[in-house]
């Protein structure tokens, strides 16, 4: 039992979408390899049973052999055998290419994506990256699969015509041009319907990119009435993508109709030939019967050719759309001598003034929530910034080290599927007490209460059985079992009432004591359990103190705290 997906994936070749699917083709030669020898003894031995089937006939009609009939009807079983265990190891082998070839783009794609950070999604629609984990890795796969049935078909296709022009040099002839000419007329299709075929997926991508927009900005576009207007564009692009899949199916179905009428006609045409040949004594009645026998089997590698080259041209396509994404660079480069980071000291923005204390909670009001944002960005390296950790700049550091000792958690975190116990505590590395612990901290007790397996019950994607504060609070305790060295969460209460954000105030401060802790955040009930406050106007720090002092000395903080009271009152 061979495991997936691989513990490494390897270096893609990104250099063409041919040395992409060469490169994947490499990587498993070995599987390619036994897909191919088993798929060629599987319809090789196909393309030997007409012949079996007329030896068999003129021994036992036309010369009364019957130990002859005897011993093609055994030869016959022999090969009815062969086939059929060839057939299970082709299969076997060509699913595991499909796999395979599928779950090592997934994790090249996911790899890179992790190098990217948050450059992916400023270079590359949501939509579009969703299209290329639900449809074109599938492709690429296709594109392995088939190795191992279309050179079969090559194969079994030389050997009938070899066979046919022993026999016959007409049959001979009209095998040997009539492949090519049904190729041909199916090739010229293929351009076309692959055409079309981009069309539609460059709208399914953008389709797809607007409703994840219009499902994540929701509750805003009903706030402001734009729920309608949205809704409506969806629609209108929804039928001009249904109009672009019409297209695309007219070519497909007469690109299908196609490969079953021109091997159709072949298939009359063999048989014609070899009954006009046996009317006029040039075979003998066992050759007519291998000669319908070849002519019905002509059939199977035609279709297959044909399969071949739209699966290879389709995943040609596919890989170089994957390799949009792997030919991405990171905004963020690693240094080409790094240095490491100091155990201790103060996490400073230049660009803001923030200077964020080692081992207190700070908590920071900005005017504007983006500037937080902005801010939290930079001290976490997600953009470019001047920032200094003990006096050593983060750009100095390995991306990895800055992630060890810092880490950011906001709302655009996820929930993803697994038991809750994985969900909360990813690495293992915490027992139940700490787990309990977190979730007492995030006031999420009575989400685990409310699940019927506790820690082991199932979480569906982007814990969708769960309500906005309760995912919320999974978050805040998740992010809390990272135990990072500093951890900036921004609104980690936003979606909470006002208790469960007292009681969750009450507790971060004590759960954190002698970590770096930086909330951004403008709810009294946080600041009132800060250690340091700090308020940053138009992206710059203007004060710092205590919640109190700043309430009696700064009117902007008192208005701008005063704002976020009167919106949650609302």
């Amino acid at each position: 039992m061979r495991s997936l997906p691989l513990a490494d994936p390897g270096t893609p070749d990104s250099r063409s979408a041919t040395r992409y699917l060469w490169w994947l083709a490499r990587s498993q030669f070995r599987t390619i390899a036994f897909g191919m020898f088993f798929g060629i003894t599987w319809m090789l031995v196909g393309a030997l049973i007409p012949m079996v089937i007329g030896k068999a006939i003129d021994a036992g009609i036309t010369t009364k052999d019957t130990s002859a009939l005897a011993r093609w009807a055994g030869a016959f079983l022999v090969l009815g055998l062969i086939q059929a265990g060839s057939g299970i190891m082709r299969h076997r082998n060509a699913v595991f290419n499909w796999m395979s070839a599928n779950f090592r783009t997934v994790q090249a794609v996911v790899r890179h994506a992790n190098r990217l950070g948050a450059t992916l999604p400023r270079r590359m629609a949501t939509g579009e990256v969703v299209a290329i984990g639900a449809a074109d890795t599938s492709h690429i796969g296709n594109a392995l699969d088939i190795t191992a049935r279309g050179s079969a078909a090559i194969v079994s296709l030389i050997t009938v015509t070899v066979i046919l022009l022993t026999a016959s040099v007409k049959l001979g002839l009209v095998v040997l041009l009539g492949v090519p000419v049904q190729m041909a007329v199916v090739s010229l299709l293929i351009k076309p319907l692959h055409r079309r075929q981009q069309a539609y997926r460059d709208q399914q991508g953008a389709l797809t990119g607007r409703a994840v927009d219009i499902v994540a900005g929701l509750r805003v576009l009903r706030g402001i009435g734009g729920e309608q207007v949205f809704a409506e564009r969806y629609r209108v692009q929804s039928q001009q993508l249904r109009e672009a899949g019409v297209r695309a199916a007219r070519i497909d179905s007469l690109l299908e109709s196609i490969q079953v009428l021109m091997p159709g006609l072949f298939l009359a045409l063999v048989t014609w030939l070899g009954a006009r040949l046996a009317v006029g004594g040039e075979i003998q009645p066992g050759e007519l019967a291998s000669f319908y026998g070849y002519a019905a089997f002509l059939v199977m590698p035609l279709r297959t050719l044909a399969e071949m080259l739209e699966k290879m041209t389709r995943g040609h396509v596919s890989a170089g759309r994957v390799l949009k994404v792997l030919r991405l660079a990171p905004e963020i480069t690693a240094p080409a001598s790094p240095r490491p980071l100091p155990e201790h000291g103060a996490l400073v923005d230049v660009k803001s003034g923030l200077s964020v204390r080692p081992g207190v909670l700070t908590v920071l009001v900005a005017d504007r929530p983006e500037d937080a944002i902005e801010i939290a960005d930079r001290l976490g390296r997600y953009t470019e910034g001047e920032v200094t950790l003990g006096g050593v700049p983060l750009s100095a550091a390995t991306r990895d080290e800055v992630r060890a000792r810092i880490l950011v958690a906001d709302n655009n975190a996820r929930l993803f599927s697994g038991p809750l116990r994985e969900e909360l505590d990813p690495t293992g590395a915490a027992g139940n007490e700490q787990i309990l612990a977190a979730l007492r901290t995030a006031s999420a007790e009575e989400v685990l209460d409310a699940l019927p397996d506790g820690l082991a019950s199932f979480v569906a994607e982007r814990g969708r059985e769960f309500s906005g504060g309760q995912q919320q609070r999974l978050r805040l305790a998740r992010a809390l079992l990272a135990d990072a060295p500093i951890l900036i969460m921004v609104e980690p209460t936003s979606a909470v009432d006002a208790h469960t954000e007292a009681r969750i105030a009450r507790r971060v401060g004590p759960a954190r004591q002698g970590r770096t802790t930086l909330l951004a955040a403008t709810s009294p009930l946080l600041l009132d359990q800060a250690d340091h406050v700090v308020f940053v106007d138009d992206g710059k720090v203007i004060a710092e103190g205590t919640h109190r002092e700043l309430l009696a000395a700064e009117p902007r903080y008192r208005a701008v705290v005063t704002r976020s009271v009167d919106e949650e009152t609302a």
